[in-house]
């Protein structure tokens, strides 16, 4: 029956859900019960990389063909046991973000259809100091994944010049994403400001491959890479999140063996239950950024 909610254990809480037959991704027949599913079985590393942040939910409560909204303050209809905590906020201030940090709390924003969660740079008790750097790789017309991979190596190339690593993971859209662990003190405008710098680097070298501008007239053909991502109030697309494309895709690391193969034509995209197979074979290939100690030059 439309609308018939059941309670489910989960970790140690009680949680009411619904709809669970209801299909949010109607190219697969993928229903929100095998969302709400995916999401606690990808729990264990996922609360690793969100747990501790203010998380913005992108929600499709009809399905990935209907209306979706962003929403940022926590709902005050939320269980009492999912923290309200500050997050990038705006320009006008402080927000309430909702913090995800167990397993029930990814089971409730999955019941709420929330497939997309985007999380800000970095953590929730000190929002000021970035905890990684990004280079946010997005196709322009006339490019695709092959490109973006192109673009990730050199990104990976200049940084391993200066003696940064550098983890990828697709965007579980389009793009790639190049990540730069920090985990030591930083600003977010030192974080853009040297995003900016590599990235017009390679626009200079490569004026018919790249674009730093957000304009559309510059992007047909070109890859570009936003920098911009690293600003306080933005938040990115986080490790392991689903995306609300046609199936079920997700934001996946990836091995730099596997760029290299996109950047060859090699398709690089992963669906959910593709990303759980990957994990008990490969572990969490974004681990490492959670902890490994880079300071960005200049700081």
């Amino acid at each position: 029956m439309a609308g018939e909610r059941v309670n489910v254990e989960v970790g140690d809480r009680t949680l009411s859900v619904s709809n669970l037959a209801k299909v949010l991704y109607p190219e697969t027949g993928f229903t929100k019960g095998d969302v709400i599913e995916y999401y606690v079985r990808v729990a264990p590393v996922l609360l690793d990389h969100v747990g501790d942040r203010g998380v913005t939910f992108r929600r499709f409560p009809d399905g990935v063909e209907g209306q979706s909204f962003f929403e940022k303050r926590c709902p005050s209809h939320r269980p009492d046991w999912v923290e309200a905590v500050e997050g990038p906020g705006d320009r006008g201030g402080t927000i309430g973000y909702c913090q995800l940090s167990e397993v029930a709390s990814l089971a409730w924003a999955a019941n709420l259809a929330a497939l997309e969660l985007h999380a800000p740079m970095a953590r929730s008790h000190d929002i000021e100091t970035p905890t990684m750097a990004v280079f946010d790789l997005d196709p322009g017309p006339g490019t695709a994944m092959p490109e973006c991979a192109e673009v990730g190596l050199w990104i990976r190339d200049v940084l391993d010049g200066i003696g940064l690593t550098a983890f990828a993971k697709t965007s579980g859209s389009k793009g790639l994403q190049v990540y730069v662990p920090l985990n030591t003190p930083a600003t977010h405008e030192a974080a853009s400001a040297f995003a900016l710098a590599v990235a017009q680097v390679l626009e200079k070298a490569n004026p018919d491959r790249i674009v730093t501008t957000q304009a559309k007239a510059a992007r047909p053909g070109k890859v570009l890479i936003d920098w911009s991502q690293n600003s306080r109030h933005k938040t990115t697309i986080a490790p392991y999140s689903l995306r609300a494309r046609p199936t079920p895709t997700v934001s996946t690391p990836v091995t730099w063996d596997e760029v290299a193969e996109a950047a060859g034509g090699v398709p690089l995209g992963f669906d959910a239950p593709a990303v759980l197979d990957r994990l008990d074979d490969l572990g969490d290939l974004f681990a490492a950024v959670l902890t490994l100690e880079q300071v960005l030059p200049g700081t």
